[in-house]
């Protein structure tokens, strides 16, 4: 049991430095931006965040509140 948990623990380990590699031995390194809105590709065809959408659509007014107005 307890070499299976050492072992786990050694393969957990070395996946994390791999992952983290580029991070640690550039200067400025970063994790890459996963947001939607830091896609190009899905920006240029218009697709946004769902936040990003619902906040949009609460800043519109209503054709009522533009009549008021």
């Amino acid at each position: 049991m307890l070499p299976t948990i050492f072992i786990t623990l050694c393969i957990i380990a070395i996946s994390v430095v791999l992952l983290g590699i580029k991070i640690l031995v550039k200067k400025d390194g970063r994790f890459p931006q996963t947001h939607i809105s830091g896609n190009n590709a899905l920006r240029k065809k218009g697709i946004v965040c769902a936040k990003s959408m619902d906040r949009q659509d609460q800043k519109r007014k209503t054709l009522f509140e533009m009549m008021e107005s």
